[in-house]
């Protein structure tokens, strides 16, 4: 059985939509919510925090320092809205130009991607907050999921913040037919063939394990085939920055 081909992704439309939906977001939530997942913030932080990180990125884009923007109080919906189109301009402006990025110098474009999952990940942390659903495609979660498995992940453990795990996990995309070996070399773990071997398998929507993987979900959440210990240990390393 072949792996179905991703599906390709307008990464600044989408980030755009998502942006969109984030700000929308804003009025609709008691900024004093806390968000359990991300250790003590609240609506407030989780905002000036996404907004903070769209200025930085839109300076690395640019190969360029990034101006401080000062500790606040800030109006949310305002804040955010700025520094989300301050990237969105920036990324269409700078199209494939030489930029820095987490994996060394990548082309500005590399950014489109990082920030799409970044904004879709925080924006399933502010509506879910409030019990609110996210409405957002599976091909796009299966992307967040990629960008773990192939980019994130591998990345934290070449700079020392996990060690290297024992043996890959399956993470099967139950709506998009995709899965990955977490925890494997990135080419193979971007097309990991059904019988290579591999520690336990998850299950679940592309959502349920982009979730999972970001930590906001445990193993409760989706099936596991296989001893739960080894799931469990991968979930307690530093996959993500």
């Amino acid at each position: 059985m072949t792996q179905p081909q991703p599906v390709a992704l307008d990464h600044l439309d989408l980030l755009t939509r998502v942006q969109g939906e984030f700000l929308a977001t804003i009025a609709h939530v008691d900024p004093r919510t806390r968000i359990p997942w991300c250790g003590r913030w609240r609506v407030r932080d989780l905002v000036v925090h996404l907004g903070r990180i769209h200025h930085w990125a839109a300076g690395q884009a640019a190969r360029r320092q990034e101006t401080p923007l000062g500790r606040g109080p800030f109006v949310l919906d305002e804040f955010y809205a700025t520094h989300a189109a301050e990237l969105r301009e920036t990324l269409a402006r700078l199209g494939d130009a030489p930029a820095w990025t987490l994996v060394g110098d990548r082309p500005a474009s590399w950014w489109r991607r990082r920030q799409l999952h970044e904004t879709l990940v925080h924006l399933w942390d502010l509506r879910a907050s409030s019990g609110l659903d996210v409405d957002v495609e599976p091909d796009a979660w299966a992307d967040t999921v990629d960008e773990v498995v192939t980019v994130m992940q591998p990345r934290q453990e070449a700079m020392g913040r996990m060690a290297p795990l024992p043996a890959p996990v399956r993470l099967v995309a139950t709506d998009t037919g995709r899965s990955w070996l977490l925890g494997a070399a990135p080419v193979a773990a971007a097309g990991a063939a059904p019988g290579t071997p591999s520690a336990v398998q998850v299950s679940g929507t592309a959502m349920q394990l982009a979730l999972l993987v970001w930590r906001r979900l445990g193993p409760d959440a989706v099936a596991v085939d296989g001893p739960r210990a080894a799931l469990d240990h991968a979930l307690a390393q530093s996959l993500t920055p």
